[in-house]
């Protein structure tokens, strides 16, 4: 189902496989591995493809015939803003992170967040300076 319906909503939004890739910062070959059945992405690279292709996870799994995400416009998106801030910040790994808690955060604990990996950040940096003194 989801190889399924991964392809069908990469062709609808007119990309291929290079292109979603690009997006979502990842290879040609792990995409056709996925639209192929040969490989299941991880939660994270499924909701990264679930937003560049502007559906919903539930669609992609089968769980929902409902092919638009189901966020809406105005709604703040917590998991994007998170993401976001991982890029920014070089996480690579998300398992720390509990998506389903997360959900629930608002902007001003986003900001939070953010405030505090700019201290775990600028911490690390000064560890740094001092070990090389």
């Amino acid at each position: 189902m989801l190889s399924q319906r991964l392809k069908y909503s990469r062709k609808t939004k007119g990309l291929t496989q290079n292109e979603l890739a690009n997006k979502i910062k990842t290879t040609k070959g792990t995409i056709s591995n996925y639209e192929n059945g040969y490989s299941t992405p991880s939660n994270e690279m499924l909701i990264s493809l679930a937003n560049a292709l502007d559906v919903s996870v539930d669609y992609l799994l089968g769980r929902s015939e409902t092919t638009v995400n189901e966020t809406k416009e105005n709604e703040y998106n917590t998991i994007n803003e998170i993401n976001e801030l991982m890029d920014k910040y070089g996480i690579e790994d998300a398992a720390f992170f509990d998506l389903e808690k997360w959900k629930a955060m608002g902007p001003e604990q986003i900001r939070e967040l953010e405030s505090y990996f700019q201290y775990l950040l600028r911490r690390s940096k000064e560890r740094e300076n001092k070990n090389k003194e």
